[in-house]
């Protein structure tokens, strides 16, 4: 087998492991978190570019190592970005919510003094 054969075929396993194996972590863990998902997409991502990248110039199966690699730490910054702002939003909107409710007590309290006032 030439060189350029097996390094082909290296790549493919390659990408064919981390498939799986992402694929096998989100099933056995539950639902991925923002991050975990932004790290799978980068590292399939820069595994699919650097072995694209890396057959141009006869070393695929590096190329995918070298750019997934690379791709899941991206992705695991984008993603820890993104869910950053989410848990952000998410407190906003509880707050929001507490500050709803505090209001509509206060209104149903001044209704009720002005029904007892009206009373005297």
């Amino acid at each position: 087998m030439n060189s350029a054969a097996y390094w082909n075929r290296f790549s493919m396993l390659l990408i064919a492991v981390v498939l799986v194996s992402v694929t096998s972590l989100g099933c056995a863990s539950g639902p991925l978190s923002t991050r975990e998902k932004g790290a799978g997409i980068g590292a399939l991502g820069g595994a699919l570019a650097g072995g694209l990248i890396g057959a141009a110039v006869g070393h695929p199966g590096a190329g995918a190592a070298i750019g997934g690699g690379l791709g899941l730490g991206a992705g695991a910054l984008i993603g820890d970005q993104l869910q950053g702002q989410e848990q952000t939003q998410q407190k906003q909107q509880r707050q929001m919510e507490q500050n709803q409710a505090e209001l509509e007590r206060d209104r149903q309290e001044l209704e009720r003094l002005r029904r007892q006032q009206g009373e005297y």
